[in-house]
């Protein structure tokens, strides 16, 4: 278990990171999402120890990082995969890795096979690896002490559309069989198929928290119909509350059979209606994070 209490860390008067508050629980994936420039590496640093918190705690298993008696054993770290000695082998880097953590050499092997690295990628040097094997060679190097906590940080960047499902898979299992996982990622609809909970920040501070059932389903309800002002007005008259969307649905915070009467009470023939949890996560995240988006802020310039 991963808990993050009050956590804050500033850089003179910038503050980063803003008193964030959450817990990555054992058999469980959490997503902790935000775009470039939230505070997300910054908060995963201080969880291991890499950068020193202004304010707040990060505990692993009740206990700082820094006071793992042996941390490669209960937490396996990969912040970026491209900071590998790009002189040494892929199978040089896993050995120094075992014999700093005290563990039997064949767990080497075992981590080449588990990732999908050969016997030839692994003697070769690192500097010649593609993105996607150092993301797989940085996955073996997290998991070869075993431990109970993952703490990711882009961990798919670089993987081809196969990999990614392995990624997945592996992840999940992981979880599954009781590991605690806390997953950064750009790949929202990734998130969305692997995570059990989401984690939101934006400029440092939190946005939203919660399992990801919970948020999705919070997200509202999608509807269309061939008419869609007769749809409109018989939400209205029941007293619902709607928006149009880009691609010329209503978008609700009521649900959906509050929704379907009122269509059917009006009499107007749907074509569509739903939650918002297909594809909502990413529609989520824009919308929980607009006032940070760059795209944003230079639409609102051009305006």
């Amino acid at each position: 278990m991963i808990t993050i209490d009050s956590l804050t860390k500033r850089y003179g008067a910038f503050t980063a990171v803003h008193d964030i508050t959450f817990t990555a629980r054992p058999g469980r994936v959490t997503g902790f999402l935000g775009p470039n420039g939230a505070g997300k590496s910054t908060s995963m640093r201080m969880m291991v120890g890499l950068t020193t918190p202004t304010a707040g705690s990060v505990t692993i298993s009740g206990r700082r990082f820094a006071d793992l008696p042996n941390p490669g054993r209960e937490v396996g770290v990969m912040l970026d995969a491209s900071a590998q000695h790009a002189g040494r082998t892929g199978r040089e880097i896993l050995t120094i890795a075992q014999q700093v953590i005290d563990i039997p050499a064949r767990r080497v092997g075992e981590m080449l096979e588990l990732v999908s690295l050969t016997e030839s990628e692994a003697d070769r040097r690192v500097g010649g690896y593609s993105l996607g094997m150092r993301q797989r060679l940085g996955i073996a190097a997290a998991l070869i002490g075993d431990p109970q906590v993952l703490i990711l940080d882009e961990p798919a960047n670089g993987l081809d559309p196969a990999g990614i499902r392995w990624m997945r898979d592996l992840l999940r299992d992981y979880a599954d069989h009781g590991g605690t996982v806390l997953l950064s990622s750009h790949l929202l609809t990734e998130v969305e198929i692997v995570a059990d909970d989401i984690v939101m920040i934006g400029q440092g501070r939190l946005v939203c928290q919660g399992s990801k059932a919970e948020l999705l389903q919070a997200a509202g309800t999608v509807v269309r119909a061939t008419d869609l002002p007769a749809l409109q007005r018989a939400l209205a008259t029941a007293g619902i509350t709607a928006s149009v969307t880009e691609d010329g649905a209503l978008r609700t915070d009521a649900e959906p059979t509050a929704v379907g009467a009122a269509a059917y009470d009006g009499g107007v023939p749907l074509t569509e209606l739903r939650t918002a949890d297909s594809g909502g996560l990413e529609e989520m995240f824009l919308e929980l994070t607009a006032d940070t988006q760059r795209e944003t802020h230079r639409e609102r310039a051009a305006a």
